[in-house]
C-alpha cells in the first residue's frame, strides 16, 4: 500500500489502475480512524478492485474556536489500519496541496446547509461539499463510502452528486456503535470515562422514541421530548433535536406522515456529539 501526498502523484497511481479496467472505491476521512472507518474501508475493498482512503483534516469545514489545531492526526497508525483492512492507496495531502491558493470558488447548498448543524457551524457544509467535490475530481472513484452518523452531511453529499452529475455512486453504511450504543467518532477521544458512559443516553433516547413511534406515536413534540429527557437526565446539554423528512431533510411540524429521521446534537462536557435514527 502506498501513501501519496500530491494530486499529481495520486492521478499517476490511479491512471495505471484505471487503465487496467479496475474499479476504484474512495473512503474520504479526516484521519483519527476507528472501527467505523474500517467498516467503510472493508466495504469498499469488497466491492472494488482498488480502494483509496483519503486522510485530510480540511480547514474549510472548521469554524472559529473549533478544534482544527487539536484535531487528532496520526497518519502512520491510520495507514497501518487501512492496509490491514484492504486499502490500496492512501491520499494524505497537506493543505497547500489541496488549496494552493486562497479558494474563491465553493460548492454549497443554499437551501439546506444552514439548517441543524449548519446553524451552529456557519460555513461548515460549504467546506465539506467543496472538499468532497475536489476529492471526487482527484480520485474519480466509481463508488464513495460514507457513514450515516452525520445524516445531514450524507444527504448533502448525495444531493451534490445528483445535482452536479458526478459519475460516482455514493454508498452509505449504517452508523458504527460502541457496545453502549454511542456512535463511534474521532471526537469520542475527548470524552472522559464518565462522559463517555453518560453519552450513551443519546442513542438510548433515540431508541426510546423509536419504540414509541412503533406503537403509533406520531407527534413530533412527544418524540422530541423523549429524546430530550434521556439526554438531559444523563447530564448532557442539548444543542438541537429535530425530526426531519427523509426525502427533503426539512423539519416536520405537528404529526409525522411520511418517512422521518430524528437528528440530535448534544454536548457531554465540552465535546459535541451528533447522532440520528431513522423512524
Amino acid at each position: 500500500m502506498k501513501i501519496v501526498k500530491t494530486i499529481a502523484e495520486l492521478r499517476s497511481e490511479l491512471a495505471q489502475i484505471r487503465k487496467a479496467g479496475k474499479t476504484i472505491g474512495c473512503v474520504p476521512t479526516m484521519g483519527a480512524l476507528h472501527d467505523g472507518h474500517m467498516t467503510l474501508v472493508q466495504k469498499s475493498a469488497a466491492q472494488n478492485d482498488a480502494t483509496v482512503v483519503t486522510i485530510f483534516v480540511n480547514p474549510l469545514q472548521f469554524g472559529k474556536n473549533e478544534d482544527l489545531d487539536s484535531y487528532p492526526r496520526r497518519l502512520d497508525e491510520d495507514a497501518a489500519l487501512c492496509e490491514q483492512h484492504g486499502a490500496t492507496l492512501i491520499f494524505a495531502p497537506n493543505p497547500t496541496a489541496m488549496y494552493p491558493s486562497d479558494p474563491q470558488t465553493f460548492v454549497c447548498n443554499e437551501s439546506l446547509e444552514n439548517l441543524y448543524c449548519g446553524e451552529f457551524r456557519p460555513g461548515h457544509f460549504r467546506g465539506v461539499l467543496t472538499v468532497v467535490a475536489k476529492l471526487f475530481l482527484a480520485v474519480q472513484p466509481d463508488h464513495a463510502y460514507f457513514g450515516r452518523k452525520d445524516y445531514q452531511q450524507a444527504f448533502l453529499i448525495r444531493k451534490m452528486v445528483d445535482d452536479l452529475n458526478f459519475p460516482v455512486q455514493v454508498v452509505l453504511i449504517p452508523t458504527s456503535r460502541e457496545a453502549s450504543g454511542l456512535a463511534r467518532s474521532s471526537r469520542n477521544e475527548y470524552l472522559t470515562r464518565d462522559e463517555r458512559n453518560a453519552a450513551a443516553a443519546i442513542y438510548a433516547g433515540l431508541c426510546a422514541a423509536q419504540e414509541e413511534y412503533a406503537e403509533d406515536e406520531r407527534s413530533v413534540g412527544v418524540l422530541r421530548t423523549i429524546v430530550n429527557g434521556a439526554i438531559e437526565h444523563a447530564g448532557g446539554t442539548i444543542q438541537y433535536v429535530h425530526i426531519v423528512s427523509q426525502e427533503t431533510l426539512l423539519p416536520i411540524q405537528g404529526d409525522i406522515s411520511g418517512k422521518a429521521t430524528i437528528l440530535v446534537a448534544a454536548f457531554f462536557g465540552q465535546t459535541r456529539l451528533i447522532d440520528n435514527l431513522e423512524l
